[in-house]
């Protein structure tokens, strides 16, 4: 059910992205949809960084973070390539993304701090 495509072309959490509806994002994600779902060749995260820089390059409006504030708090993969080698850091930089960039690094950190934690504990 959750993967099921919106209109033939994107699944809803996409869809949800591609509007950049943190709301919807957000509810989909907290009933059940995988936060690293991939479609159409990019992962949630790599295609709410493009959405998000692609929509403010349109608008002229500032650069919003909202959906992958959303996805990141939801236990999205920053550092999950897309299907084409993409990396989430790599697409926010080709935006000059500084907000999704900072996310995207604190994410990365409290990842491998949490790792090596781990590892001492075992030991």
């Amino acid at each position: 059910m959750f993967n099921a495509r919106v209109n033939d072309y994107w699944t809803p959490a996409h869809h949800a992205v591609e509007h950049e509806d943190a709301e919807a994002l957000a509810r989909l994600l907290a009933g059940g949809s995988d936060p690293d779902e991939v479609y159409l060749n990019m992962t949630l995260l790599t295609h709410a960084i493009d959405a998000e820089g692609d929509g403010a390059l349109q608008s002229g409006q500032p650069l919003t973070v909202h959906t992958t504030a959303v996805l990141l708090a939801f236990g999205a993969d920053p550092e999950l390539a897309d299907p084409d080698g993409r990396t989430p850091l790599e697409i926010a930089g080709r935006y000059g993304h500084d907000l999704a960039v900072q996310l995207l690094r604190t994410h990365i950190g409290k990842r491998a701090r949490a790792a090596a934690d781990e590892q001492v504990s075992r030991e």
